[in-house]
């Protein structure tokens, strides 16, 4: 990264922060392990509740929540002899943070974990190896943190918008 690019970041606001904005949706404990439990096949109430280790009324909330934000969608079921209920599933745009759920677990695997390992493996049921999260460019290359520029994006919000970005 260069010093210019550095030093224009003072004029920038982080008020349109996409991390930020996400962390609005996904942001307390409650609600990443409710989104791990659904991507590890977790469907029904009580079993979210009980996983999670979240009473009933937090379960409810942040479901309810999750669902409002596209996130989970609920879909009815019915035992029989039992009344109708709803199950919850991913939605497409819930199953888009795999990647940071499995980044997230990679990093407490090599950092948190117990001694005697990690609690759960999450394997390719095709060949049983780990899966893990990875950083790559567009193009296809690995990247590491010393490989990263950051520039200024379409959405970049200035403290005074009638300075021009400085662009390398």
């Amino acid at each position: 990264m260069t010093d210019d690019l550095l030093a224009d970041r003072d004029a920038w606001l982080n008020t349109n922060c996409s991390i930020a904005s996400a962390l609005e949706v996904v942001g307390n404990r409650s609600t990443l392990l409710l989104l791990r439990e659904a991507s590890f096949g977790t469907r029904r109430f009580d079993d979210f509740a009980r996983r999670v280790g979240v009473s009933e009324p937090v379960a409810a909330a942040r479901l309810r929540q999750l669902v409002a934000d596209g996130l989970l969608e609920r879909r009815p079921y019915r035992e029989p002899g039992r009344r109708t209920r709803d199950e919850y599933h991913l939605t497409p745009k819930g199953a888009a943070l795999l990647p940071v759920l499995t980044a997230l677990r990679q990093w407490g695997d090599a950092w948190t974990a117990d001694p005697a390992g990690p609690s759960v493996r999450v394997e390719h049921h095709d060949c049983g190896a780990v899966v893990h999260a990875r950083l790559r460019c567009a193009a296809g290359h690995d990247v590491t943190p010393g490989d990263i520029d950051v520039r200024p994006g379409p959405g970049l919000l200035r403290a005074d918008p009638a300075v021009a970005p400085k662009t390398p």
